[in-house]
């Protein structure tokens, strides 16, 4: 669409903190455009300013912004040293709210900044004492609590290197993640709330300690109430109580720009999960960017973001504390079967201002005639919308139903920048369907397979300048060829995130969907293979693929595919023992929507899986587009998918 579905408010574009930077920056009366334009051939210029802007408070000063712009390879800020967590902890009073803790049956307690402080102090001691220190790593397994945020915060002021997931991964699967770290603590609770259950994860932490064969020890977290048995750990246990409940004295190890703050995983199709690993400060100024200036958070807002630990959202959610903003935390179902609108009720309720979900939960809430405008919900002014594009059909039903004053502000990021590439800001029109603009520093582009820039028609996600927060290196990759070859390796120097999109000649951005085989649904990412790992260790199943594909209208279809073993019969109780396989060996929210029996997998003749192919196929490319026959093991089977998928965009809506 041409004309935009909402243009900027010019008292609230006055009011904002992105005119205030341009300010700040000799940029005053610039539009949007300006700024983005000077943000990306200025880097140095750009990104000093964000470091002046946000004050950033270093123990050493930088010598040069970019002393060198390589990709991969960048060097920002060389000489400085700081701490994250020390402007995390610094912008709010003592007794200002700075943790709102909430859970899908509406209960609430708050954490005010004083208490948070002496909490976070209280457990560095605690992993101080068990000897974790700068450069060591320690885990959570942990729902999105403020026992999460604590753990995080004081492993990041030890200059020690946090990573998390949810405890709906099974404790393989967490394993495979966190085995590659060598983690000296493990921090886990006893289980976490899910559609009106708590689920106990008593064993499945005892499960994981043991497979973590480095551990010093395990801090246990009561949550949901559950008594911890006395079992075999295979260190030293340390209830979470008293952890946290000691008095000491808050302090920060001065860390350099680029040391490791976290490790977040972002799972491959074949092999262990990637470990991501980034830095200190270049996570402290592309979250100040994205959360101050695009989504305008300072003190006295509240963001309520629904996410899970393991998606690179709750890293954000964290963050909003750099800003001086109230974060609010989550535990429970988006849509609980009791209540199913418990998110807009707590919106309404806590004055939120930022309210963060998924194109699914929006999609879902009109399909089912849920309506948030019975409840209050005049504070909220921003609805960040990301985890897959959002389809233009959302855009008036946010209006309708929460409120014509709200910026619906869909973006698109990844894990492995942790933050956005396009989105909007106060600033920006917004077009039904598509994504304002790309982000302050972003230097985004589409690519043909040739490597030149196209506008107006589909190409490859690609970032032709660094980001502080690009990764600084992959975990277990010691001469960087895993991750040159993740980003690298289809344009030497210039970023490919395996996205397609549209950049259309007014500035918009139109996301097309992964171009990569990654399952996302709601914004969480799981590798393929960790469903196939373990529904191909089922004796009925031979052989398993499975595809997320993104359709037209918003939805997001996940099939999974299994050749039989001899005599077997795909019947419903066959199917739900792959499901329940699935849920407790993987990951619940990843059970496919559909389960299909087919003669058989195409792959490469060096026997790799066609996983994307196979999902363009079903997405309704020509076949000559998709693949060459030639290099396929079994050429009939991709006629085969290439059927189903017709079939399927022939069913009736």
């Amino acid at each position: 669409m041409t004309v935009p579905f909402t243009t900027p408010d010019p008292q609230v574009v006055a009011d904002s903190n992105i005119r205030d930077f341009a300010r700040h920056a000799g940029m005053d009366g610039a539009d949007y455009t300006a700024l983005h334009q000077w943000s990306v051939t200025d880097l140095e210029g750009f990104w000093g300013a964000v470091w002046e802007y946000f004050d950033i408070d270093a123990d050493t000063p930088y010598e040069r912004v970019l002393a060198e712009e390589a990709m991969p390879g960048a060097r920002w800020f060389t000489g400085a040293t700081l701490n994250y967590a020390h402007h995390a902890l610094r912008n709010h009073a003592d007794d200002a709210v700075a943790v709102v803790a909430l859970d899908e049956t509406g209960s609430c307690y708050e954490v005010t900044a004083g208490r948070l402080r002496a909490q976070v102090a209280s457990v560095a001691a605690t992993l101080r004492d068990l000897g974790v220190g700068k450069g060591d790593r320690v885990v959570g397994y942990l729902p999105n609590t403020p026992h999460a945020i604590v753990a995080f915060l004081a492993t990041a002021s030890l200059g020690a290197v946090w990573s998390v997931c949810g405890q709906d991964y099974a404790p393989k699967a967490a394993a495979d993640r966190f085995a590659q770290l060598e983690p000296t603590v493990l921090i886990a609770s006893d289980g976490y709330l899910f559609n009106g259950t708590a689920h106990d994860r008593r064993d499945a932490t005892a499960e994981l300690a043991l497979a973590l064969t480095t551990l010093k020890a395990t801090l246990l977290v009561d949550h949901v109430g559950l008594p911890w048995p006395v079992r075999p750990y295979p260190s030293l246990v340390v209830p979470w109580e008293d952890a946290v409940t000691r008095t000491e004295q808050l302090a920060f190890t001065p860390v350099e720009f680029d040391h490791p703050l976290w490790v977040v995983f972002s799972s491959g199709t074949t092999g262990l999960p990637k470990g991501i690993v980034h830095g200190h400060g270049g996570v402290l100024l592309e979250h100040l960017k994205t959360l101050g200036l695009h989504s305008d958070l300072g003190p006295g807002d509240r963001l309520l973001w629904y996410t899970t630990t393991h998606w690179m959202m709750w890293n954000l959610v964290a963050s909003t504390l750099l800003t001086g903003a109230t974060t609010c935390t989550y535990d429970g179902s988006p849509a609980p079967l009791a209540q199913p609108d418990v998110l807009w009720q707590l919106a309404a309720r806590h004055r939120v201002t930022v309210f963060g979900t998924s194109p699914q939960f929006l999609l879902g809430m009109a399909k089912f005639g849920i309506d948030p405008s019975v409840h209050d919900l005049s504070s909220i002014r921003v609805i960040g919308c990301t985890g897959s594009a959002l389809p233009a059909s959302a855009y008036p039903w946010v209006r309708d139903h929460v409120g014509e004053h709200v910026l619906l502000a869909s973006i698109s990021g990844g894990t492995d920048v942790v933050s956005g590439f396009a989105g909007s800001a106060p600033n920006t029109p917004v077009w039904a369907g598509e994504l304002s603009a790309p982000h302050l520093g972003v230097a985004l582009a589409a690519y043909d397979a040739e490597g030149s820039r196209v506008v107006d028609q589909v190409g490859e996600l690609v970032v032709t300048r660094p980001m502080p927060s690009m990764p600084l290196y992959f975990w277990n990759d010691p001469d960087g060829s895993r991750y040159r070859d993740a980003y690298f390796s289809s344009y030497p120097g210039v970023w490919r995130h395996g996205d397609w999109i549209t950049l259309t000649s007014r500035g918009s951005v139109i996301v097309h969907g992964r171009s990569d085989s990654t399952l996302n649904r709601n914004g969480v990412r799981l590798g393929s293979a960790d469903i196939h790992d373990v529904v191909e260790h089922l004796p009925e199943i031979t052989e398993a693929l499975v595809i997320g594909a993104e359709e037209p209208d918003g939805g997001y279809w996940m099939p999974l595919f299994v050749v039989l073993a001899a005599g077997v019969v795909l019947d419903d109780s066959l199917r739900k023992k792959i499901r329940d396989a699935i849920r407790d060996g993987a990951s619940p929210r990843h059970v496919p929507d559909e389960i299909l029996d087919v003669p058989g997998i195409p792959h490469t003749r060096t026997g790799k899986k066609l996983e994307v192919p196979v999902k363009r196929l079903l997405q309704g490319a020509p076949v000559e587009q998709v693949v060459n026959r030639g290099a396929v093991d079994a050429p009939d089977l991709i006629d085969h998918y290439a059927r189903l998928g017709a079939a399927r965009r022939k069913r009736p809506a």
